[in-house]
């Protein structure tokens, strides 16, 4: 627990950059996003909502209480979104708790080996059928990115 507690969680973009290991957590993200086929650089268009976006970091434990690695997310903001207007629908596949519970029932009564694992890129991904634009991720803007943001090709979520 002490090792856990002596990691410093970053408040924001810039205070990650300083520190490799999140800057590293950050690119590799950006990697998984791009190797996903997430977005594409388009010009801003004009009288379109552009969605903001935010790092969020964590750090993973393995089961004796020592940091796995660094993890940063990219997170749409899309509380910014109108219902109605900029999207018609939402859905999040999630397992429910008495799925849960029936299978880790399962497990006990037939002596099932019971394994629990952190997969690294884990997504869903399907397209999006409206047009959906969305910031340059915090941190990563450049003279080639001026003017220009991410057009949301496909959903995903990790």
């Amino acid at each position: 627990m002490t090792t856990l507690q002596s990691v410093r969680i970053p408040k924001n973009w810039k205070e990650a950059k300083q520190d490799p290991r999140w800057k590293e957590a950050m690119l590799e993200k950006l990697a998984a996003l791009e190797k996903n086929d997430t977005w594409e650089l388009v010009p801003s268009p004009p009288g379109k909502k552009v969605v903001g976006c935010k790092w969020v970091y964590t750090v993973k434990q393995n089961p004796e209480g020592k940091v796995e690695r660094y993890k940063a997310r990219l997170v749409a903001k899309g509380y910014s979104q109108t219902y109605g207007i900029d999207y018609d629908e939402t859905f999040a596949p999630v397992a429910k708790m008495s799925t849960v519970r029936t299978l880790i029932s399962c497990a006990a009564n037939f002596d099932w080996p019971l394994y629990q694992l952190d997969v690294k890129n884990a997504f869903l991904h399907g397209d999006l059928k409206e047009e959906v634009y969305m910031e340059i991720p915090p941190g990563f803007t450049t003279a080639e990115t001026e003017g220009k943001v991410l057009r949301l090709k496909n959903l995903y979520m990790d």
